[in-house]
């Protein structure tokens, strides 16, 4: 086992290591760290504008592009949750409560140090782990057939509406959006035309990349502007790598060494459930830091470990939500979603056959993650002083770049006016969906998944004749069942429970 891990290992480092593919590695580092850096965007946002400006790669490097803006992110938005109070993304709100009272404190410098050295520790521990779990689920996951894989995907849609938008109401409508939207196109029995109104260009469907650079890029802009958002200007201080204020203390390693090891674990587990991603794991690797603390009072107040712990959780929460995304398929938040949109776009399907198939892709995309993060500790540590002044940048000068690069990028997909168009009112009903507390993100989740549900439907009950026993008849589907059933009525159920307590008392 642990020899044929390290033999994948290897054949991985040799497809990532080639001159090309660190180059480009390189770049979505750099460009997800930068990312990172607006307050709001996140990597959903920076894959789905950037993903148009890969075509001509070889997949495998448009990949690990890609893959190092979604971590490369994790990294990026800490810093202005240390400078500025405003973390980049809803993963790193966490990293303020503790994050931005050091830098007041004057101690931005270790803060910004240890939270890159947090952030590598999470997501290297995350890799390792993919390393050693994706073979074991690949091979279980091999005996799955539809009935399996569209219960996957309803449980994950159903988990992933009951925590995005304000409420669990809105979520599910923010999916059925996606729904609808896959629905155009073709019928695969019937073959006949559906909700195109006589377009020759819908007959294809709509393609998820405007959609999603709408939503996530000129929505996200848009909101922006709404609501009147302008960057903080951060506060002059002294960032020399000369002084020794700009270095962690021994003290602050000594009392974090087993931060590091309950923030990784916590945030690998939350990244293998659909919907909880980097968010939960950080708040929950803070709480549980702060119950264990036995000085918990200082947490809150520029307590080092309160740093720690949300960003080792959040960067292996990253790693572990590639978990379901290679080895089913299955993307687990927006910015999975936006991937697994281009694992699609280059013909490839994630899933245990990908991992039969194309090892050579697997392992290096993994490996590829390991060099990824030591790129991404390098450049925190170095480019630290760098990264302040991009805060510096004014909104108004960076919205008309990205709005030319949104609009050239989706143009530049099949030349098409109608995809243009579907950019622009994407990112309306982006705008729309963030000022009434819809997700974006659950939208274009279900909207890459729809046809894979539509798909694996059709094909269980066509071999079941029509039948819904194919969802009961073998245990993995029993299981899958019950797992969706409860996750659905849950709420009804737990609220039945206490109105019956209350009764009894």
């Amino acid at each position: 086992m642990i020899a044929e891990l390290f033999s994948n290992l290897g054949m991985g480092l040799a497809v990532a290591f080639t001159p090309t593919n660190l180059m480009f590695l390189l770049i979505g580092a750099l460009v997800g760290m930068i990312v990172g850096l607006f307050p709001g965007f996140g990597p959903a946002a920076g894959i789905a504008i950037l993903l148009p400006l890969t075509f001509g790669l070889e997949p495998t490097t448009a990949i690990i592009m890609l893959a190092g803006i979604y971590y490369g992110a994790m990294y990026g938005g800490t810093i202005t949750s240390i400078l500025i109070n405003t973390p980049g993304e809803s993963a790193t709100v966490a990293s303020t409560l503790d994050g931005y009272p050091l830098a007041q404190n004057g101690r931005a410098g270790p803060a910004l140090v240890m939270q890159a050295v947090a952030s590598f520790v999470g997501g290297t521990s995350g890799v390792l782990l993919i390393s050693a779990l994706i073979p074991t689920l690949a091979t279980f996951a091999a005996s799955f057939g539809p009935s399996e894989y569209f219960l996957i995907i309803l449980f994950g849609l159903i988990m992933l509406t009951a925590v995005m938008g304000d409420n669990k109401l809105k979520g599910a409508i923010s999916a059925l959006i996606g729904f609808a939207i896959s629905m155009v196109g073709v019928d695969v029995i019937s073959g006949s035309q559906r909700f195109t109104f006589g377009s020759s260009e819908l007959i294809g469907g709509i393609y998820f990349v405007p959609v999603a650079i709408g939503l996530f890029g000129i929505g996200e802009l848009l909101y922006c502007v709404y609501i009147g958002q302008h960057r903080q200007q951060v506060k002059k201080m002294r960032l020399s790598y000369r002084s020794k204020e700009f270095w962690p203390s021994r003290d602050d390693f000594s009392r974090s060494r087993f931060t590091f090891v309950r923030g990784s674990l916590i945030g690998f587990v939350s990244g293998l459930l659909p919907g909880s991603g980097g968010t939960l794991g950080s708040i929950v690797g803070y709480s549980v830091e702060k119950r264990v603390a036995k000085d918990s009072e200082n947490f809150g107040k520029g307590d080092m470990r309160g740093l720690v712990a949300p960003e080792c959780a959040n960067n292996a929460a990253s790693a572990g939500s590639m978990v379901p995304l290679l080895s089913l398929g299955i993307p687990g938040s927006g910015a999975t979603a936006v991937l697994l949109g281009a694992f699609m776009m280059w013909g490839l399907r994630p899933g245990p056959m990908m991992i039969v198939n194309d090892p050579e892709f697997v392992w290096g995309l993994i490996a590829s993650m390991y060099l990824g993060n030591m790129i991404l500790i390098a450049l925190c540590v170095v480019a630290i002083p760098l990264f302040v002044k991009f805060l510096d940048i004014p909104y108004r000068l960076v919205i008309p770049v990205i709005v030319v690069l949104c609009v050239i990028g989706t143009y530049a997909l099949h030349s098409s006016i109608i995809e243009t168009w579907m950019l622009i009112a994407g990112g309306l009903l982006g705008l729309g969906m963030k000022l009434y507390g819809y997700s974006p993100a659950a939208t274009v989740l279900a909207l890459v998944l729809g046809s894979m549900a539509e798909n694996t439907l059709l094909q269980s009950l066509i071999t079941s004749d029509g039948s819904l026993m194919i969802f009961f008849e073998r245990p993995v589907s029993l299981v899958l069942t019950c797992l969706v059933l409860c996750v659905a009525m849950g709420p009804w159920l737990a609220r039945w429970l206490r109105r019956s307590a209350a009764r009894i008392a």
